[in-house]
């Protein structure tokens, strides 16, 4: 379904900058219930008010920010299939290729391309193909290019 931006609900965004107000209602009068401190981290939003966004977190938290301060750059968290073990990133997407990294629970990652159940990542000394399931910031089945 499209909200009243004409864009589809609920979809992934990430956030635009390193302080980001996050409050209880859709206007500045209402409280500031957190403050996000991390740039390009991957939300989901939920609902639109006019400039307002819901959004959620990884963690399942949810409240109103600013439209400006969301970015369309694609970003995610990698998630393991068990609490902290590593999942692995390939050089292909095929489980078969070599491994160029172990990426840990809650690394943060710039989301490239996703077909086929595969996403293309990359960030901090790390370029490589995960399983699209380990990854928070991205749906099932979601095609980017």
């Amino acid at each position: 379904r499209l909200g009243p931006s004409g864009l589809p609900l609920p979809r992934f965004v990430s956030l635009k900058s390193d302080h980001v107000n996050v409050r209880v209602g859709p206007t500045k009068d209402n409280d500031v219930s957190y403050i996000y401190t991390r740039s390009s981290l991957p939300v989901e939003i939920t609902a639109e008010f006019e400039n307002w966004r819901r959004i959620r977190d990884s963690e399942g938290a949810e409240g109103w920010v600013y439209h400006s301060l969301l970015s369309g750059r694609r970003t995610a968290v990698v998630t393991a299939k068990v609490k902290d073990d590593l999942t692995p990133l390939y050089d292909r997407a095929d489980p078969s290729s070599a491994i160029a990294a172990k990426l840990e629970p809650g690394v943060l990652a710039t989301v490239r391309r996703c077909s086929s159940g595969w996403c293309r990542i990359s960030g901090s000394g790390f370029d490589g193909w995960i399983e699209q399931q380990r990854l928070w910031g991205v749906y099932p089945d979601e095609k980017l290019d």
